[in-house]
């Protein structure tokens, strides 16, 4: 019976115990139902506001119509978009120090606006990509277009993917766009769309304006979308990125140029020859696609060697 009596008293005094603990655990819980403004310890732990639409925004000299509800929330739309593709974004951010500097020189030596260096932001974002219909390159040229604006397209060698080249046919294609258009912000939908399509949907709907135009969803986002890269890659802090230059991935410009005038049957043996690796090669020229470089008689390239 002592023994007994000794357990129940036990018993109760760990009953007693938890139910003090249960009862200052339950104080110190959040009420996520409280009526009571969120502080930094109530709620998820986070705060998210809506993107400043202040402005002004604009793309090659021209100011946006803000005081069009239709522009503002296509604009918003695309904000949100990049500025939350945290991913992307900040890949974005990482990569305009190896691609922008060289863009913006050629721009600049062809009188095309510095903002266009933003179109190839939104059509690429600054990889050699390859796109599902075949476009291909950081400036997204298809083959037909390409070959039209002087960049050698074959089965060993594709000068889609050669910055410098791509971006000087891209200048002058978007500079016989603005002789079509006068307008660069019709120009940069129209490099989307294609400039005839574009004249006919002007022409159709009787628009004035690239924003007054109701098309696919793809080129009426288009410009918005340019804008949009615009202002989060210039002001990266005001969207809560913060890329030191440390972590910026490197410009490659620590070459020699080897000019070859025969051809190479094994890129793997040339790059030993030349003291690098095949890997090595092909990043500093990407635009050599296969293991081969077949020369033709009076022809020669210039090969980047790390």
């Amino acid at each position: 019976m002592k023994a007994l009596l000794g357990g129940i008293g036990f018993g109760l005094v760990f009953l007693l115990g938890w139910l003090v603990l249960s009862s200052t655990g339950n104080d110190t819980k959040p009420d996520l139902h409280s009526s009571r403004t969120a502080n930094t310890d109530d709620g998820l732990p986070q705060m998210v506001h809506p993107i400043d639409l202040t402005g002004p925004f604009s793309f090659a000299g021209k100011e946006l119509p803000m005081d069009n509800f239709d522009v503002r929330e296509r604009l918003d739309l695309e904000l949100m978009r990049n500025a939350y593709f945290h991913r992307n974004t900040l890949l974005l951010l990482k990569r305009k120090g190896r691609y922008f500097p060289i863009i913006e020189r050629i721009l600049a030596e062809e009188g095309v606006p510095d903002d266009l260096k933003y179109l190839a932001a939104a059509e690429s974002t600054l990889t050699e990509a390859v796109s599902p219909a075949g476009a291909k390159g950081v400036w997204q040229f298809m083959a037909p277009t390409g070959r039209a604006y002087g960049l050698e397209i074959n089965d060993e060698v594709d000068e889609r993917f050669h910055l410098e080249k791509a971006t000087r046919a891209a200048a002058a294609y978007l500079k016989d766009y603005y002789e079509d258009f006068g307008d660069w912000n019709k120009v940069a939908a129209a490099y989307n769309m294609g400039g005839p399509n574009l004249k006919k949907w002007l022409d159709r709907q009787r628009a004035e304006e690239l924003y007054d135009l109701d098309i696919n969803q793809e080129t009426m986002q288009y410009l918005f979308r340019i804008v949009a890269l615009k202002a989060i890659m210039e002001r990266p802090e005001d969207f809560g990125y913060r890329v030191p230059d440390e972590e910026s991935y490197p410009l490659l410009d620590d070459y020699r140029t080897v000019v070859v005038d025969s051809s190479i049957a094994n890129l793997g043996d040339f790059a030993r020859e030349q003291a690098t690796t095949y890997r090595m090669l092909k990043l500093y020229n990407p635009w050599l696609v296969t293991g081969t470089l077949t020369v033709s008689r009076g022809n020669s390239y210039e090969l980047r060697i790390p």
